[in-house]
């Protein structure tokens, strides 16, 4: 168990820590969140040990081990393979290993008289029975299956560590950190650096952890399927709440609004208090009254209101609609060095389709993206539909943004038709408040710059964004006011991105580029998901394991009368399973067919509109009917893809019963 007492933290003016104080105990499951600035990773550091504090306000039990991932690489690793650098979190096992050959060497050539006999044979036992407990025998297959999962490959174990990128030596360590399993996991933004896969191998494995976790992370399902309490970090103090990030954000909420009745209460009578005193502060006769008054100010502890969430919204500048049709993908091949990273690649999007694209890292997502945007030559054929305006949002922004301009002219200079009132809040949701913006880009960090080059893509007016994982250096709440837009847009997105919780709240396709093919998936990520675990466990429809009734007689079955009423009860319960599963895709087929009615209804409506001429004299109606006629026709297609998409799964269950 850890014990955090009483710690306060102040740098010049600032307290960062004000008598913060916390317990973890064992199989604890914790979610540490806190906007940028509040102090999430410090605290974790002092909690390990590597950043000091006064004696006594850190305590932990002797036999409680505590191990941190930082959120960037801070060591510098050797020329060791990947397998000797992971193997090193067995050190104190292949240690006691080498000491035990030793003694064996020492015994085999020692006499039977010899005063070092029992001490070595009494070593060797010790060492024995240590070895034995840890398995040492199981090192290979352990380091194996855990590098694996983080996704390195077998041919990666024989790399020198030294040839890897940042982002896989941040792997590394987290491996090394999970072989070494301590009892508390200290883990600063694990998932940074991860792919997909990788990420939900991790979310599985620390679910079954025999240990401690506490976690940083802006990917609220990350933290939902995770943790068990939240941690949050607010103005210097810790408030513990029980449940994973949704549960907090509810309970939250109930917290403010008693704080702020107790708080109104409070205030109402303060106000009453002095209107008391200022009236008969003259009046000798109440001097007594005012006197204990004033007292009963000095003694009352005021309620001061937690901070709030930001309230910030933004919309996307508007764009002119394009053409139905919005990219078209034709036999995309890309090779690099003579090596294949994917081929035939086929994909048509629609005006108002929203695609997540997903793979392994390497296997081509940031490629496909930038071939896309016309910056990587390729085979093939890329074609963008009729009035098509893209807009691309990658790394190497980060690096063409102007040194010399502030923040807020950077953005503000990209912008059409915004004030610059706007753009200072739309800044404020990407972390730059107050003086912040007026920073020269020169001296940002890596991270900053990042997002001042996605707000200043935000902000120029597109019908087709491609984004390359736009969250990596957003907190929630920045997640959150992006996400809201990005479910607004009426556009055609592209967007590679980890975080599910931010892809699915408006993603509708699904694309997956694995061993160098393209496959489309229809939903979100979670959908995407689901079936990969289907097609993984090798699961087949309940239905299509049932002999039908026409090849009862072929399958053996013997028509006595006894047999066909067993067989009827078979049929009748293959009737009821089938009616189980028809019965909400016939509802959401139902559904569809009325939100189509009414989005038809409505677009016969905005064409008598657009059909009369003197809407046209009228620049800014024209715009807002344009903007309308362009959202319902974009949903009327998604409605029209949803509808065939389940009228086909409808098919497939019909057909299975009949084949």
């Amino acid at each position: 168990m850890l014990t955090v007492n009483n710690l306060n933290l102040q740098y010049g003016g600032k307290h960062l820590f004000r008598d913060v104080s916390a317990q973890v105990h064992p199989d604890d499951r914790i979610g540490l969140i806190g906007v940028n600035g509040t102090g999430k990773s410090t605290l974790l550091k002092i909690m390990s040990g590597l950043q000091e504090t006064d004696p006594g306000t850190v305590n932990r039990a002797s036999w409680f081990t505590v191990a941190y991932l930082p959120q960037e690489v801070t060591v510098s690793l050797g020329s060791r393979s990947l397998y000797e650098e992971a193997e090193t979190a067995f050190q104190d096992v292949l240690n006691k290993q080498e000491e035990l050959r030793e003694v064996s060497e020492q015994l085999a050539v020692i006499s039977s008289g010899d005063p070092e006999l029992e001490p070595l044979l009494q070593r060797q036992g010790d060492l024995q029975h240590f070895l034995e407990g840890r398995d040492i025998f199981t090192i290979r297959p352990q380091i194996e299956r855990i590098l694996g999962g983080l996704g390195f490959s077998q041919a990666d174990l024989k790399k020198e560590v030294r040839s890897f990128s940042g982002g896989w030596i941040m792997r590394l360590l987290l491996a090394k950190l999970l072989l070494q399993k301590p009892a508390l996991l200290l883990l600063d933004e694990p998932t940074n650096h991860l792919d997909l896969d990788s990420l939900t191998w991790l979310e599985d494995f620390l679910r079954q952890y025999q240990g401690a976790i506490i976690v940083i992370s802006h990917d609220r399902s990350f933290l939902d399927r995770l943790t068990t309490s939240t941690w949050e970090l607010s103005l210097g103090r810790l408030t513990v709440y029980r449940g994973n990030y949704s549960k907090y954000l509810v309970e939250k909420e109930e917290r403010l609004e008693i704080e702020r009745a107790a708080y109104n209460n409070q205030q109402a009578k303060i106000k009453q208090t002095e209107r008391f005193i200022t009236r008969f502060r003259a009046k000798s006769t109440k001097a007594k009254q005012v006197q204990s008054r004033v007292r009963q100010l000095e003694k009352m502890e005021r309620i001061e209101l937690s901070e709030t969430e930001r309230s910030i919204r933004f919309t996307f500048p508007p764009a002119a609609p394009s053409g139905k049709q919005v990219l078209e993908l034709r036999g995309l091949n890309k090779s690099f060095d003579h090596h294949p990273v994917f081929k035939d690649i086929n994909l048509s999007l629609n005006r108002g389709d929203r695609l997540a694209v997903v793979g392994v890292n390497g296997a081509g997502k940031t490629t496909l993206m930038k071939i896309i945007a016309g910056m990587e030559p390729a085979e093939g054929e890329v074609r963008l539909g009729h009035n098509v305006i893209l807009s691309y949002f990658g790394q190497h922004q980060a690096q063409e943004l102007s040194g010399e301009l502030t923040v807020l002219d950077t953005v503000y200079h990209g912008a059409e038709d915004m004030t610059m009132t706007r753009v200072r809040s739309l800044l404020g949701a990407f972390l730059f408040t107050g003086d912040e913006v007026d920073k020269k880009v020169q001296i940002l960090s890596g991270g900053e710059k990042s997002r001042v080059a996605l707000a200043r893509m935000l902000v120029t007016p597109a019908n087709l964004m491609l984004l390359d994982e736009p969250t990596n250096h957003l907190d929630i709440s920045s997640q959150e006011v992006l996400q809201e837009a990005m479910a607004q847009y009426e556009g055609t997105i592209i967007v590679v991105s980890h975080n599910r919780f931010f892809a699915n709240s408006f993603v509708n396709k699904v694309l997956e580029i694995r061993d160098g093919r393209a496959t489309i998936y229809e939903g979100n990520v979670d959908d995407y998901l689901e079936r990969r675990k289907k097609e993984q466990a090798g699961n087949k429809p309940a239905e299509t394991e049932t002999v039908p009734e026409e090849d009862a007689a072929g399958a053996g079955i013997n028509e006595q009368p006894a047999d066909r009423k067993t067989l009827r009860r078979e049929r009748a319960l293959m009737r009821e399973k089938l009616g189980r599963k028809l019965t909400p895709l016939k509802d959401r087929v139902r559904k569809t067919e009325e939100q189509i009615q009414l989005l038809e209804t409505r677009k016969q409506e905005l064409e008598s509109v657009m059909a009369d001429p003197e809407l046209y004299r009228d620049q800014e109606k024209w715009a807002e009917v344009s903007r309308e006629y362009a959202g319902v026709a974009g949903k009327l297609e998604r409605n029209y893809a949803q509808w065939e998409e389940v009228q086909e799964m409808i098919e497939a269950i019909e057909g299975s019963a009949v084949e």
